[in-house]
């Protein structure tokens, strides 16, 4: 494995990520250089049950979430301001250890520091869930997102148990029973995500940037106190 990968560029300080308690965040966690942190089906199992050890010792309600070949894409939402940076240095470090006890490697596995953008829930939540869910389709690795196995769309979408997950109020809202409200979550993947939404999201989960309208931006950097230097390709719209 290659050695550890310095996260800071040359003469630029690293921007302070943004976590609100009680807002739900979208994370990204890469593989160095996109190389592969997923090897085998106990992989998978093992960085899920870090997952989950995480959220329940930080309060941390996880979502949705899609494991690929060499990335993972995470909804969380916590309760406390600090609580995904602490889920995602355990998650991250006790699944390097792991990675590198099985294959005697040394170094780290993962593509610098994560992304994460915090989500206007009204706006752009259930967008996400599909964003997350409809990964390995866009890969074109499977035709349908329950084809995939890896991931939160069995139970959102058919009752799956899953451990690991805690559902979010919107989802909740989408039926007052769950039969009703999973048949609901299924009829949102009928048709494909916009390629909009698509870029919208895709783009503020980049640059770790809010993924929401100008009230919601104004809204964060009120509670931030400080403003929020959004990137020079433009921050997310409401489409």
């Amino acid at each position: 494995m290659a050695a550890e990968h310095n996260n800071k560029e040359v003469g630029m300080p690293r921007k302070p990520r943004m976590y609100m308690e009680g807002y739900p965040c979208h994370v990204i966690q890469r593989g160095n250089n996109r190389s592969r942190c997923f090897f085998s089906d106990r992989d998978y199992h093992t960085y899920l049950n870090f997952l989950s050890v995480a959220c329940q010792r930080y309060s941390v309600a996880l979502h949705a979430y899609i494991l690929m070949t060499n990335h993972a894409h995470l909804l969380m939402t916590p309760t406390c301001k600090e609580g995904i940076s602490r889920v995602m240095q355990s998650l991250g470090r006790r699944y390097v250890q792991y990675i590198n006890q099985q294959f005697r490697w040394s170094g780290t596995l993962w593509e610098g520091r994560h992304k994460a953008s915090l989500v206007d829930a009204d706006e752009y939540l259930l967008a996400c869930y599909r964003y997350i869910e409809m990964n390995p389709v866009r890969a074109a690795m499977v035709e349908h997102p329950g084809d995939y196995p890896w991931s939160s769309y069995h139970a959102n979408a058919y009752g799956k148990i899953d451990k690991h997950l805690q559902p979010h109020s919107l989802y909740l809202d989408l039926g007052r029973h769950s039969h009703g409200r999973q048949l609901a979550y299924r009829e949102l993947f009928t048709g494909a995500l916009d390629q909009k939404i698509v870029h919208v999201i895709r783009n503020a989960a980049n640059f770790s940037m809010p993924l929401g309208n100008d009230r919601f931006a104004k809204q964060i950097e009120e509670t931030l106190g400080r403003k929020l230097g959004f990137a020079k390709t433009g921050r997310p719209t409401v489409l």
